[in-house]
This record gives C-alpha cells, structure tokens and sequence, in this order.
C-alpha cells in the first residue's frame, strides 16, 4: 500500500450531476473541469461527467481543452483563459473547441488563427458585469460586438454565446446577483442590437444554479457542486444533497509515546500537558495540506484524533486518543471525506486554514495517487 491516497467516487459526480440537472431542468449543464478537475483528475472526471450526461465540459486554459481533445473527448468544449500568442491557440480552434473571448486582441487573434486553420472559430464573448475580473468592460463592450459581427459576416468566427460570472452568488440575498443580471442582460440587447444571435446566453455558476434560478438561462456552468464542496455556506451540501466526491487517506508511519512537557514539530507550538501517544501522518504541506491550519482534526477507527503542531512539508502528527485501544503503523487516517462518514470535510479544512472547500481539494498534489471508485 502506498503512504497515502485520494479516493475519488465517480458516483458521487453522477450525483451531484443528476441533482444540479434537476435544478436546472431547461439548462444545458456545462461540467467545470478546470485545474485538474479540482484535483480529481481531468481525464477520468471529464469521460464521468460526459457519461453522467453533461452537454458541455468547460476549462480556463486552453491547453486543458487541448488535453481532453488528444484523450478523445469530441463533444462541446468551451475554454476562457489565455493571453496573446498563446502557443494552443490554433490546436483549440483546429480541434472546434469553443474560446471565451473578452477584448478587441483576443477577437483578432482567434480570427487569424481561424483563416490559419482555413476553419470557422466558434466563440463565446464575455462581457464583465460586476466581477471585475475578466470580460470586456460596459464601456468596451459595444465595440466588441460591433467588431464581432463585421468578422462573422466574413466567415471566420461564430458568436456562438454571451456570457459573464457572478461575483456573490455565494450569498444567498446579495443584491449584486440581480445587478449583475440586469448588466448581462443589457449586453445581450446591445448585442443583438449590432445583429448578433447568439445561441447560448450563460450566467450561472454552482451557486447562481441552485440559488439564483433566474440566472440559468441557457446553460449553466457547474464547478465546485460538482464535486461535493459547498459553492455557498458549508450546510448547503445536506440542503443541496451533495455528496463528497473527494476522500484524502493516509497510512500511520509511526506511533510512539512522549512524555509531558515535551513539544511536538517546528516552532514548539503546542506542548503535551500529560504523557500522550501520538502518530506521524506522513503527508505534510509539500502534498497540499495547509501549513497554517489549527484546530484541525482527522478520523481514526471512527475517532476524532486532533491534529498537533505545525504541519511540516511531509508530514505531521496526531493525538492517538486511548478510546483507539492498540494501535500501530500502517493505521488508515481519514484527513477529509464526506461527512456522513464522521470525517471532516474539504470545507472543515477550509475553516481550519482560514480558506474554502475549493481551495483544499484543489491544492492536493500529484504526490498522491488518485483511485477511482465507482460506476456510471
């Protein structure tokens, strides 16, 4: 057995799926599987989602795109972060995936890269309405569609969608979502008013799909939800029935007793007050575990077991309560999983460390291998 693992339930991303579809019943639903699928593996992810019925699969980096066309993939693609001369442009427009497109540069750049590869580019333009982030400005926005319309009557691109990102979606009742859709809005009239017609207008990610239905509009695009990790407040994942995809395990590597008084790793932040036996979980910040986290705990055997000290770039250590009885190396530690099970989550490692659920899965490294579990 290796030190450590990822088990990844791809029954858990059909689920999720099939729950976020039944939210968003008039909506294509677009898979997110960006940045490695979150950490969960892009290839194995993608061909889940596909099977589980996604109509659309969405990456930031056009290399992703071009990862998943060498593995097979032929269905819709949409990927929308890329700077100029970006080496995957032509292997992107060649292979029809679709490229999000948010300036006059980026416009004239996939245009080329079309008339290079004697192909029409399909393209989705992005229009910034409050995240201030990417996307054209309100004050762009008119000129790039001007544009947009002059290039398609050419022949070389295809506005195929209009899109933005919501800002706060996260939060249940923050006006801003209903700003932001008036602005989205607004675009698409100016738009179609240069005589574009689009097919697809989208808005919503995880959180705007299952708590801002207006938002959905054609297509929805589903990252985070996916996976089993909260987009809005930790509770909502029993409100929204989500389950964990992701369960991060590790193998003791040694069990020992130490005396009271003594401190346990780098910087002597905590100090047993009593004889204490405690175990090495030989995974550390090197694997993607928060060097910051506190008050952190893992599960053992079904107990709580209370992560001491600093976590150290390989590893860190544990209290082995006497509620375990005997114990020795090569113990399973369940560092997160899905919290029916009793473990803490990805969202309790974020509150741990001062950060998100998304934040925690995504940062685990190829350090550790993934198993996959699970049928579609």
């Amino acid at each position: 057995m290796t030190r450590a693992h990822v088990a990844i339930d791809l029954g858990a991303i059909a689920h999720n799926l099939e729950f976020i579809r039944q939210s968003a019943p008039s909506s294509l639903l677009l898979a997110v599987v960006k940045a490695d699928a979150y950490g969960h593996g892009l290839i194995p992810v993608a061909q889940a989602a596909r099977a589980a019925g996604a109509d659309w699969l969405g990456v930031a980096l056009l290399r992703e795109a071009v990862e998943l066309r060498e593995a097979g993939d032929t269905g819709p693609l949409l990927a929308w972060l890329w700077t100029p001369g970006d080496p995957d442009l032509l292997a992107c427009v060649t292979a029809g995936v679709q490229i999000s497109v948010s300036s006059l540069w980026s416009l004239i750049e996939v245009t080329e890269a079309a008339a290079q590869a004697n192909s029409i580019a399909h393209i989705h333009l992005k229009l910034d309405t409050g995240l201030s982030r990417n996307g054209a400005g309100v004050d762009e926005w008119e000129e790039l569609v001007v544009a947009a319309k002059a290039l398609q009557a050419r022949g070389r691109i295809d506005v195929v969608g209009i899109w933005s990102h919501l800002a706060n979606a996260s939060f249940e009742k923050d006006p801003s979502v209903a700003e932001q859709r008036v602005r989205f809005l607004e675009g698409v009239a100016v738009a179609k008013q240069a005589g574009l017609e689009p097919q697809l207008l989208h808005l919503a990610n995880s959180a705007g799909a299952l708590a801002h239905p207006d938002t959905q509009f054609d297509l929805v695009r589903i990252g985070i939800a996916m996976y089993g990790v909260s987009p809005m407040d930790p509770s909502s994942v029993h409100q929204f029935n989500l389950q964990a995809a992701m369960s991060l395990h590790a193998q003791l590597a040694l069990v020992k007793t130490i005396p009271a008084g003594q401190a346990v790793s780098y910087g002597s932040t905590w100090v047993a007050s009593v004889p204490t036996r405690i175990g090495l979980v030989p995974v550390g910040y090197a694997d993607g575990i928060p060097r910051v986290a506190t008050n952190a705990h893992v599960l053992v055997r079904g107990v709580k077991c209370a992560v001491l000290g600093r976590v150290a770039m390989d590893q860190f250590m544990i209290e082995l309560p006497e509620a375990l009885g005997e114990i020795s190396a090569g113990e399973d530690v369940v560092i997160f999983g899905d919290a029916s099970t009793g473990a803490p989550t990805a969202d309790d490692w974020g509150r741990f460390s001062q950060t998100i659920g998304y934040e925690i899965v995504t940062r685990i490294g190829n350090r550790i291998p993934r198993n996959y579990q699970g049928s579609l």
